[in-house]
């Protein structure tokens, strides 16, 4: 009789495990890069222009551990007005490319500089192609290449706590129950604004500042193909990609 039970349990679990041909589970990136006059003058605009090109080609190959990105977008974080929408390039367009081919993309596809840097746009432009595409529920990935200051008329007269406070990741908070921004470059002060200061409920946010971004160039080899740089895609996964537990870092 026990053998019996343990033999269903076996065809059970058996039956529920995905056959090795199966594609990966759902996964959506959207990449949000700043083109303000500010961060392009900040001394970190073209090495985050690289790294995230090789981050948008590690999570689409699937490399070094990373998570498989089934779905990306990219667009930038602001405009000429506020509430300015701006177009978002999917994964079709960055697909068996280089690193080297996606950054070129990302640079001619972006080359004004924005007045400005409008991150509760390009979060209501995330949710309306989430829905759109049919990619609710899930697990959503928001990373921004930013130093991370809102910048619109006024913004500058506002303290920190007012001027963080009007951040609203409201449009995003439920199209999964995983949803993770991820705000990289930003200065030490401005990373722990985001941190404490913007609203939320069900979105988790998670900072790297300037000097710690920097810190990839130490792990990638010259004259080592992509799918060997093993060292590069482990710092990714355990300094980017952190995973992060809901509610505010105190």
């Amino acid at each position: 009789m026990k053998r019996a039970v343990v033999g269903l349990l076996v065809l059970a679990l058996a039956g529920c495990k995905p056959p090795a041909n199966a594609p990966p589970p759902r996964n959506t990136l959207v990449v949000g890069l700043d083109i303000s006059g500010s961060f392009r003058k900040s001394g970190y605009f073209d090495e985050a222009m690289r790294y995230a090109a090789l981050y948008i080609y590690g999570h689409v190959n699937g490399l070094g551990g990373l998570k498989v990105t089934t779905d990306v977008f990219v667009g930038s974080l602001g405009g000429e007005h506020v509430g300015q929408p701006k177009s978002f390039h999917p994964i079709q367009d960055l697909s068996g490319k280089t690193p080297a081919q996606i950054e070129a993309d990302l640079r001619a596809w972006f080359p004004e500089d924005d007045p400005i840097t409008d991150f509760n746009a390009f979060f209501q432009r995330t949710a309306v192609h989430i829905k759109r595409q049919n990619l609710v529920l899930a697990p959503l990935n928001i990373v921004l290449f930013s130093d991370g200051v809102p910048d619109f008329p006024g913004a500058g007269r506002m303290p920190a706590a007012q001027l963080y406070a009007k951040i609203d990741v409201s449009p995003i908070e439920y199209l999964s129950r995983n949803v993770t921004v991820r705000l990289l470059y930003a200065q030490p002060q401005v990373a722990q604004n985001w941190e404490k200061l913007v609203p939320r409920n069900r979105v988790k946010i998670w900072t790297q500042d300037q000097n710690v971004m920097t810190g990839w160039h130490r792990h990638e080899v010259a004259g080592v193909a992509m799918e060997r740089q093993d060292s590069l895609w482990s710092w990714t996964q355990q300094i980017v990609d952190f995973r992060v537990r809901r509610g505010k870092i105190l």
